[in-house]
């Protein structure tokens, strides 16, 4: 590959990585208190409990991104919440909702737990859980 090619190339690359925000940028990043102040609001609120280092966990956030990416409607009636497990792992939400691990996702409406996936990556598994926080957002 010559210099012009590779030039091109590589500041493609880094121009679509820059300027593509993706959604996990648009979740919130936890704290204490965040969850209770948006359930309070009456918010529907998905919780997605990952570590960095987590392959399962990298496989889930790439499929709810596609699957909020297909539909605008998940971003505008609910409330992503990314909660780091390497910080949160011993806090009280993880204890109040007995979360078991990380890659657990969970969503929440009120004082209600509408559904969760420990551990699962199957595109369909997800949709179903965004489709049940999307149903109790909307009703």
């Amino acid at each position: 590959m010559n210099r012009r090619s590779f030039l091109a190339l590589s500041t493609a690359a880094v121009a679509t990585t820059a300027l593509a925000p993706t959604l996990a940028q648009a979740s919130l990043i936890y704290s204490e208190g965040l969850v209770q102040k948006h359930l309070a609001a009456g918010d529907t609120v998905f919780l997605g409990f990952h570590a960095s280092w987590c392959s399962t966990c990298a496989v889930q956030e790439g499929i709810i991104e596609g699957l909020r990416k297909d539909n605008p409607a998940y971003d505008s009636n609910i409330v992503f919440i990314n909660v780091d497990w390497d910080d949160y792992r011993r806090s009280d939400l993880v204890k109040s909702l007995g979360i078991p691990r990380r890659s657990t996702l969970v969503a929440l409406k009120g004082d209600q737990e509408l559904g969760r996936i420990v551990a699962g990556t199957a595109q369909s598994q997800i949709k179903s859980l965004l489709d049940t926080a999307l149903n109790a957002a909307t009703a």
